[in-house]
């Protein structure tokens, strides 16, 4: 629904107020096996499949911290110093600047760092800029702050660009910042240089921070190298939010990161800083033994580790991309290029008892026991987002039961050969 404002300005509201864990719990509630096993193509833990497994070293380190004895207690609402300066290192590599340690403010895993950045940001009347479609613990964690979504469009026929003359216009005073994705979750995008530096020239010209979720850094399957929005902080102010979750497969350990990359120093005035480091009294620290075992793991440089898991979701991707060709009522706009999911639309038109996507994901489930997260979910309707982090068997069995399943209720059932 549109809400129109005084100053012009749209301000929509989705229908949905699900987190996607709350959605792909119902849609698990609704299945039917009958002798078919579920296989889950919606939630980002790839850690359920055994390719998709962390590396020893990164465990003995975390054990080597626990068995010391030296991190049962508290550590600084920030941080361990030396998990500071592992994560400003390691970040650093990728940036013209080095960041120090005291730009890093360690949190429990991207989520909290979601919420981190809302709450520094939030001010009476404010607003924040947000992709469409996009991840919604963004919009969750404003509405519990007080600061109001609006939505800008990603492009799916040009890569799922930012449209950015929708920015522009979406923005005012009251504006704080805008987040972009990047490698894009739900899009499976990677964004160029060029582009990011659009970004940020027109967060510049708005007088606005960007707010760069990075938790997929470095996942990348397509051409698009991975540029840190960090490259661009002299031009506009960066909060840049990672974890270790995705590259090291770790999500439950729940390690992640707040990072001003901001060379200049515009998000270093005192009173930013002392709102960053009240927040983290407020919330805590991660547990202490993972933080001590950061630096190890960093250390590790693990090349044929990271090696494996990107030739494996390239693998996976493209075994997705082929199939999707495959299935007459769905389309997708373009080949994933990085992170572990892609959108792909839905042709309801052709179907002939199929309302709209989310309609399609609880009969799907129903009927064939797969699991897809439906668009609406994420703010686009009539399309699902795919996860690609699986087993290949596994993802081949179930993209042919999606096929099965749009045969059966596709007007045009009887040309599927």
């Amino acid at each position: 629904m549109e809400i129109q404002k005084g100053n012009g300005v749209k301000e929509i509201e989705t229908p949905n107020n699900i987190t996607i864990k709350g959605m792909l719990g119902l849609l698990m509630a609704n299945t039917d096996a009958k002798g078919k096993k579920v296989i889950s193509l919606g939630i980002g833990d790839p850690t359920a499949y055994s390719c998709f497994q962390t590396t020893s070293a990164a465990q003995e380190a975390v054990v080597d911290a626990l068995r010391s004895a030296k991190f049962n207690g508290y550590s600084p609402t920030v941080g361990l110093p030396h998990t500071r300066k592992a994560v400003a290192e390691y970040l650093s590599r990728d940036l013209p600047y080095k960041l120090q340690d005291d730009d890093v403010y360690i949190t429990a895993g991207c989520t909290q760092a979601i919420e981190f950045a809302m709450s520094i940001l939030a001010k009476p009347n404010a607003n924040i800029l947000l992709p469409r479609p996009g991840f919604p613990t963004y919009e969750l964690c404003a509405a519990f702050r007080h600061v109001v979504p609006r939505y800008f469009d990603l492009l799916p026929e040009q890569g799922w660009e930012v449209d950015l003359s929708a920015v522009e216009n979406l923005a005012d005073q009251n504006t704080v910042a805008m987040v972009v994705i990047n490698p894009g979750n739900p899009c499976g995008n990677v964004y160029t240089y060029q582009h990011l530096k659009k970004i940020a020239e027109t967060a510049k010209r708005l007088g606005i921070i960007v707010i760069a979720d990075e938790v997929y850094a470095h996942l990348v399957v397509g051409a698009n190298p991975f540029v840190p929005m960090g490259v661009f902080g002299s031009v506009a102010p960066v909060l840049t939010l990672g974890s270790m979750s995705k590259r090291w497969l770790v999500p439950g350990w729940r390690l992640g990161w707040v990072v001003t990359s901001d060379p200049d120093g515009t998000l270093k005035s005192p009173m930013f800083v002392e709102r960053l480091k009240k927040y983290s009294d407020i919330c805590g620290a991660p547990a202490t033994f993972i933080q001590a075992a950061v630096p190890a793991i960093f250390e590790q440089q693990e090349e044929v580790f990271f090696k494996k898991t990107i030739n494996i979701l390239k693998q996976t991707s493209d075994i997705c991309y082929q199939k999707i060709k495959e299935i007459h009522c769905i389309s997708c706009p373009s080949k994933p290029e990085g992170a572990m999911a892609f959108m792909v639309k839905l042709n309801i038109l052709m179907m002939k008892d199929i309302s709209d996507d989310n309609d399609f994901c609880f009969k799907l489930a129903k009927e064939e026991s797969v699991i897809i997260l439906p668009g609406i979910a994420v703010g686009l309707k009539n399309w699902i987002r795919i996860m690609f982090a699986v087993e290949q068997s596994s993802l081949e069995e179930a993209l042919e039961r999606v096929k099965s399943f749009c045969q059966r209720h596709s007007f045009q059932q009887n040309s599927f050969i």
